[in-house]
């Protein structure tokens, strides 16, 4: 077979263990999944109750245009329907962008660590990728404008930041915008924007206008609860929708999620209850690491990067045996963290619990 030959360094993605895995493998009976950012308090109402009562025609494709969905989402978002890009997840608008701007001839920015589909996608169309390193736990936007070159086609701008969950100030990532050239796509990934509380944080799609070269991308899978559906969005000017929508693959939402994103965009309530829930339980987390003596970076998210003692493979297995799936920062670029999505208040007392005996048990 004649291989791409970038994927002879690369490896396929690994899901982390189901929880009935680890409660087979540990002779647990309850296990809590801590380690995907999925949201604790499921769903709206609205979706729920119409999963139990709706109907549809298995047998005809979906909407391939997602009608009434785009139509919901450009009034509440003040846009054009045309503005309006639909991927299966986010995961597949990334994987889009990349076949339609990168090739061995073009160069592409991101952070690291960060979000590591930019550089997976990036990698297999052969693009040169530039990396830009945390800078005590945060992003000098200055080093994005140094790393630009003739050849730069996308810059990536995961904010809030995954796994850190660090928010780039409004008014930086303006300034930041202002300086780049109009000829690159600027991709603003902000999959956890409903989980933002900060009042000075402003809505990056009603920058549209200033900056036409900018792409918004959102889900459904966090606040939404709809991790299951697979449904992603991204906003930008008609001009770079129309080009993105030539690689997309038709049909590339399924009737169902198409239908459920509808009727989760009806209740604006719940998203607002589980911002509170989870900016209360956020709170928790940095207080007990301020008790306790250990760094946990500001988060704007529904996780937390928290600092831990000794190895973070060996600290997540730790938490493992309690009962408790994170994600070790090993994994994530960040070595002596883990990545703790937060749960309900019930979940995080146990999770805490568990942290404070492998605190003990390391002397600290």
């Amino acid at each position: 077979m004649r291989w791409k030959k970038a994927l002879s360094t690369m490896n396929p993605y690994k899901p982390g263990r189901s929880t009935e895995d680890v409660k087979k493998a540990y002779r647990l009976d309850e296990v809590v999944k801590l380690a995907s950012n999925e949201n604790p308090y499921g769903c709206a109402s609205t979706v729920t109750e119409f999963l139990g009562s709706t109907t549809m025609p298995f047998e005809i494709y979906p909407d391939g245009h997602a009608t009434n969905l785009r139509a919901k989402l450009a009034e509440k978002h003040g846009v054009d329907e045309e503005s309006i890009l639909f991927g299966n997840g986010s995961d597949e608008i990334i994987s889009i962008i990349s076949r339609a701007l990168l090739d061995e001839q073009v160069h592409t920015i991101m952070l690291t660590p960060s979000f590591p589909q930019y550089a997976h996608n990036a990698r297999i169309e052969g693009a040169d990728v530039t990396e830009i390193p945390l800078k005590d736990g945060r992003l000098d936007l200055n080093d994005y404008i140094g790393a630009i070159n003739g050849q730069t086609a996308v810059i990536w701008v995961c904010n809030p930041n995954n796994p850190t969950g660090t928010l780039i100030p409004s008014n930086e990532l303006e300034h930041f915008l202002e300086q780049v050239p109009e000829n690159i796509l600027v991709v603003l990934d902000e999959a956890y924007f409903e989980y933002v509380t900060d009042p000075q944080n402003v809505d990056s799609i009603t920058l549209l206008n200033r900056f036409p070269n900018i792409l918004v991308m959102r889900t459904f899978s966090k606040a939404y609860g709809l991790a299951s559906f697979r449904i992603g969005f991204a906003v930008g000017s008609s001009v770079i929708i129309t080009e993105l929508n030539k690689v997309r693959n038709p049909f590339n939402n399924n009737t169902l999620a198409i239908a459920v994103a509808s009727k989760a965009l009806e209740d604006d309530a719940f998203i607002e209850h589980c911002r509170k829930l989870n900016e209360k339980q956020r709170k928790r987390y940095e207080a007990f690491a301020a008790e306790k003596g250990i760094h946990m970076f500001d988060s704007e998210t529904n996780f937390v990067l928290i600092e831990v003692p000794g190895d973070a493979d060996e600290a997540a297995e730790f938490l493992l045996k309690h009962g408790y799936i994170v994600r070790s920062g090993n994994a994530l670029g960040t070595p002596g963290y883990v990545r703790i999505t937060m749960g309900t208040e019930e979940q995080n007392t146990g999770v805490l619990q568990a942290f404070t005996l492998l605190l003990q048990e390391k002397g600290r």
